[in-house]
């Protein structure tokens, strides 16, 4: 704890990031639930589906079969907790990168910041923020953590957060969701981009990062939505 104390007070050690928003507005959207799936409204009246949302029904024989051998109370809890954790390290990780004060959190999330710390100071010149996008191509859309040059490359940036470790297997719908916000940026600003990145950071201490080009993922993403649309048009 007093480490982690030691580490919030030093402001020396908070790296200054750039900003560098486009010129153009991001787009002006609302959200409704659907069938109890969350969809964004354009300024036009279409109604996309989130792509969490379309995603969330992508190989989910896996999900269900972790319910049943854990139990359901059991796994409700794990994932609430996960969600609680996950948020709090996103308010840390935004404000951070927002160059303001970090907020005051429980031990955890500033542990698991403190673990990341160093792969966010990859990150700079950010254009977007949690920042609403969508796609009239692809019919989708969704709210995308950062996108940012990292490493001198821009990239669509999304944080996780996890028990532990991840097998790149078990992720690919996260490759999915990056190339699918690849597109939504690029139609929207039309600046291409083709790096997607990864941050996990797990309660066992360790730091993931993944890589990926969208030309990668890209094939997967309208198979999912025909996926999607075929179950919730079924509901």
């Amino acid at each position: 704890m007093n480490k982690l104390n030691a580490f919030m007070q030093k402001k020396y050690d908070m790296k200054s990031f750039t900003h560098t928003p486009e010129t153009k507005e991001l787009p002006n959207t609302s959200t409704e639930t659907i069938k109890g799936k969350r969809f964004y409204v354009t300024e036009q009246g279409e109604k996309y589906p989130s792509i969490t949302t379309v995603l969330s029904e992508r190989n989910k024989e896996g999900l269900v079969r972790w319910r049943e051998s854990v139990g359901h109370a059991v796994a409700n809890n794990i994932m609430h907790t996960g969600a609680k954790r996950g948020t709090a390290v996103h308010t840390l990780v935004e404000n951070y990168l927002d160059n303001k004060e970090l907020s005051k959190q429980d031990v955890l999330p500033l542990a698991l910041f403190t673990l990341l710390k160093p792969s966010l100071d990859n990150i700079n010149s950010i254009r977007i923020q949690e920042g609403s996008l969508y796609s009239n191509k692809w019919k989708i859309a969704g709210r995308v953590d950062c996108i940012a040059d990292y490493d001198g490359v821009l990239s669509v940036i999304d944080f996780k957060t996890s028990r532990q470790e991840k097998k790149e297997e078990w992720v690919e719908n996260y490759f999915i969701q990056g190339s699918a916000y690849c597109e939504m940026y690029e139609e929207w600003f039309g600046t291409p981009i083709s790096q997607i990145v990864i941050l996990i950071v797990t309660e066992d201490g360790a730091v993931q990062i993944f890589k990926k080009d969208k030309s990668s993922y890209l094939p997967l993403l309208q198979p999912a939505i025909d996926e999607f649309y075929q179950v919730f048009n079924n509901r």
